[in-house]
């Protein structure tokens, strides 16, 4: 017998924000630094994954070792915050947020004391059970530890929880924990790379929450 889905888990970045293109520009402006080549949209979201220590080895053509993944991510990641003014939430979020019948939280790899008062000027906190971001220094890891620790600290089941995000790492992470995901088209991954990996995929946000409301 198929376990009812009670909460449903929201990924931040490329899923309700839409920053794709600001993502894009930041990476370009990190891997500058090394002589990297210039990304466009279309490229990252074919080979954009996790570890990003990882997709910087793959669009470099050579090894990334920590120290220098270190410094990359920080340049990325000050290019990001200068650039974040300008980023509106995907055209269907807050529609999408009120459609779901059950409980809701948000997951985002975005650092931690950042991404709360940064959700807040969205509107958004009242939403959302809890509210968790990255608590390391240095970012670019994959999400199933941290999804993990985030139902263990709502007390939520991962049997009755559903995952929405827009990459391959936020199927992965639903996997390993034993939860559902819906993966959505309009962020950093490749429709076709989302259509592979084999879970359900929608095209817009109230899509994905419509179909998390039928998930068996």
């Amino acid at each position: 017998m198929a376990t009812e889905k009670t909460h449903l888990v929201w990924d931040w970045n490329g899923t309700l924000l839409n920053d794709l293109s600001l993502v894009v520009t930041s990476t370009n402006h990190a891997i500058a630094t090394v002589d990297g080549p210039v990304l466009t949209p279309e490229q990252h979201r074919v080979a954009f994954r996790r570890p990003v220590a990882d997709y910087y080895a793959d669009v470099l053509g050579r090894a990334v070792d920590a120290a220098e993944f270190g410094r990359l991510d920080r340049i990325f990641h000050d290019a990001y915050r200068a650039g974040l003014t300008s980023c509106a939430l995907a055209e269907d979020a807050e529609q999408a947020l009120r459609s779901w019948p059950g409980s809701q939280s948000l997951l985002s790899m975005w650092f931690h004391d950042e991404l709360v008062p940064l959700v807040e000027t969205y509107g958004l906190t009242p939403t959302f059970r809890r509210i968790d971001g990255l608590r390391t220094a240095v970012g670019g890891d994959r999400k199933a530890s941290h999804l993990d620790r985030h139902l263990t600290e709502l007390g939520v089941d991962p049997a009755e929880t559903v995952l929405i995000g827009d990459s391959i790492d936020d199927a992965d992470a639903a996997q390993e924990v034993g939860a559902s995901c819906i993966l959505y088209t309009g962020g950093f991954t490749d429709p076709g790379r989302l259509l592979a990996r084999g879970v359900p995929v929608a095209e817009t946000l109230s899509e994905a929450v419509l179909l998390a409301t039928r998930h068996d």
